[in-house]
């Protein structure tokens, strides 16, 4: 549904995005992670036609076409990081205004509204929303056409709780649609759950990317066990810290930081010493500081 060529978009003598290179399939729900300033909004503006690469291609679609391309507008949809409404016109007026504009049956404006959680205030000025709910219009705009691409630049900056459940529900109801969802954060705890891969971005250039497995597989050996024991065993530790160097005690826990993959062995180890567990904490590693690790790593190699 989307291919990156190589693509490369400069502004002057500044490189916003540098030679990316990356496909997502139809029905994959895949977020693109990196601090302010990385390249994400340029690159989401490639796949939606917004600007075109200085070098390198991009293609959207099935068949593909390029996104600036006239055929490419009925198989995509775009929310842009900043949206705005005329205050003077009610949440039901913006939306059958995008309606009608892209010809599109009259029943979708109440399902869109109903879906966005905005029925109650459909019919309020937008200069009385919230931001959270003038983000929540901007997705109910969005989700209007039924596209098989949706393209959201940071769709869960503003919402409140009720705009993350629509939003959540939002991708489920996509994917299960077979349809591809592509967006941008720099807030990963709201993403974590919801994207089958992991795109990072640093300087431009895409750094890492991981599917869910590899995300689990990476937080759990980042991760920290706690095995609370009946009485101290002699060598235990010793044996412990031979598969996991980290291993320390703590009263009378043994926790190893860093390896709860590693649990398995572990607890062979302790029932071969003869001791009886008391209490086994495992936690895996935190999103936040694995996403950290990489845009810092990221930036070092494109410095």
């Amino acid at each position: 549904m989307i291919e990156y060529r190589a693509a490369v978009k400069r502004f002057g003598v500044q490189t916003a995005v540098d030679a990316i290179t990356v496909s997502i399939g139809r029905g994959e729900a895949v977020a693109l992670l990196g601090p302010n300033g990385s390249g994400k909004t340029t690159t989401l503006k490639m796949a939606a036609g917004l600007i075109r690469p200085d070098a390198g291609d991009v293609l959207v679609g099935e068949p593909a076409f390029r996104p600036w391309e006239p055929s490419a507008r009925r198989v995509l949809s775009y929310l842009p990081q900043r949206v705005a409404f005329p205050e003077a016109l009610t949440g039901r007026e913006i939306v059958e205004f995008y309606r009608r504009l892209r010809g599109i049956p009259a029943e979708r404006s109440q399902a869109v509204l109903k879906f966005a959680s905005l029925n109650g205030a459909g019919e309020r000025a937008v200069g009385t929303y919230s931001g959270g709910m003038v983000q929540r219009l901007g997705l109910a705009v969005a989700m209007l056409p039924e596209a098989d691409l949706l393209l959201l630049d940071e769709p869960t900056a503003a919402l409140d709780p009720d705009g993350l459940r629509a939003f959540y529900a939002l991708v489920e109801q996509r994917q299960a649609a077979g349809r591809t969802i592509f967006f941008t954060s720099h807030q990963v705890g709201d993403v974590e759950r919801l994207a089958d891969r992991f795109l990072v971005l640093a300087n431009g250039r895409l750094v890492a990317e991981l599917s869910q497995a590899a995300l689990r597989d990476c937080l759990a050996a980042r991760g920290t066990m706690r095995v609370r024991l009946d009485r101290d065993t002699p060598g235990l530790l010793e044996a412990i810290r031979r598969i996991a160097p980290s291993a320390s005690r703590v009263g009378d826990e043994i926790v190893i930081a860093g390896a709860a993959s590693l649990r398995p062995q572990v607890l062979d180890l302790v029932r071969s010493s003869g001791a009886q567990i008391r209490g086994l904490v495992a936690e895996d590693g935190r999103l936040e500081a694995l996403y950290r690790e990489l845009v810092a790593r990221g930036a070092e190699h494109t410095e």
